[in-house]
C-alpha cells in the first residue's frame, strides 16, 4: 500500500493512494498515529502536490558505506558494524523540492538510498523483532558536500544542509529486497545501479544496531546507504532516484540565492 502526503487547497493532508484509479483516498489524519480512516473525499494526483511523506519528529539516522561498490570507491572496505551518522530534520524537503547548493561547498554530490520509516518507539530491538517497527519505505536522496566532507574528518556539516535529505514520492508499506532494484539518474543519465539485496547490513540489524544506541521514535527516519556512483551534481542538474515499487523521487538542483 502506498500512502501520500500531500497539499490541495491550501491543506495538508495524508491519502492512500489508488493507483488504478490515479487518485488518494483522503485519510482523517497521519495514519502512523491514527489509523487508516477515510474521510470519504478522493483527490485526483494531477490535482494534489506530493509532500516529503514524512517530517521526522526526532531526527534521520543515516548508515554510510553499506554497500561494497561504494566502499571501495570511497577507498575503503565496508566496516563490519552499521556505520551511523545524523542527519537533521532541517535537512529533509520532498519531491521537486529544490537541492540548494551552498555557497561553503564547491562539490556537491548525489547518494540514492532506500529510506525506512519507524512507526514505534524502539529500544534494543533484535534483528527478529524489527520489522514490527517499520512503518514503511521511501525514497531518499543523501545530498553530501564532499569537500566539507573530507575537510572536517566529520559528516555533521557536509550531510546536514537545508534542503539535503529529499524523500518521496510516497511511503510504501512492503518492499521485495529479493528483486528490487535502485537507479540514480542525473539530467536522465544513470549514474548509480544496484540492488536492495547488496546491502552489507540488512534493514533489521540495522534497526537493532541503531535501537542499542539510541531510541528511535515514530516518524524517525533511516537512510540504509547508496550504492557505487556517487558524483557532483551542479546547478540546472535534475536528480531521479528510482526504486521499484516505490517511484521516483525527482529534485532540480539550484545555486543558493
Amino acid at each position: 500500500m502506498k500512502i501520500a502526503r500531500f497539499s490541495h487547497d491550501d491543506t495538508i493532508a495524508f491519502g492512500i493512494v489508488d493507483e488504478e484509479e490515479h487518485e488518494l483516498v483522503v485519510l482523517k489524519a497521519d495514519p502512523m498515529f491514527a489509523g487508516y480512516e477515510p474521510t470519504g473525499e478522493r483527490v485526483k494526483l494531477t490535482d494534489a502536490k506530493l509532500l516529503a511523506p514524512v517530517i521526522p519528529r526526532s531526527k534521520v539516522v543515516a548508515v554510510g558505506k553499506n554497500y561494497r561498490d561504494h566502499a571501495e570507491e570511497m577507498g575503503g572496505e565496508a566496516p563490519a558494524e552499521p556505520l551511523l551518522f545524523l542527519k537533521p530534520n532541517t535537512s529533509v524537503v520532498g519531491p521537486g523540492d529544490a537541492i540548494v547548493l551552498p555557497r561553503q561547498s564547491e562539490r556537491v554530490e548525489h547518494e540514492g538510498e532506500l529510506a525506512v520509516v519507524i512507526g514505534r518507539i524502539a529500544r534494543n530491538v533484535s534483528e527478529d523483532d524489527a520489522e514490527d517497527y517499520i512503518f514503511g519505505y521511501t525514497i531518499a536522496n543523501d545530498v553530501t558536500a564532499r569537500d566539507l566532507q573530507q575537510r572536517d574528518g566529520q559528516w555533521a556539516r557536509a550531510k546536514g544542509f537545508d534542503s539535503f535529505c529529499p524523500l518521496g514520492p510516497v511511503m510504501e508499506t512492503h518492499v521485495d529486497f529479493e528483486t528490487a532494484t535502485i537507479e540514480t539518474r542525473v539530467n536522465g543519465e544513470t549514474k548509480q545501479s544496484g540492488r536492495l539485496s547488496d546491502m552489507v547490513h540488512s534493514v533489521a540489524s540495522i534497526i537493532a544496531y541503531a535501537s542499542s544506541v539510541f531510541t528511535l521514535l515514530p516518524g524517525d527516519v533511516i537512510l540504509t546507504g547508496t550504492p557505487a556512483g556517487v558524483g557532483p551534481i551542479v546547478d540546472g542538474d535534475t536528480v531521479e532516484v528510482d526504486i521499484t515499487g516505490l517511484g521516483t523521487l525527482s529534485n532540480p538542483v539550484r545555486s543558493a540565492a
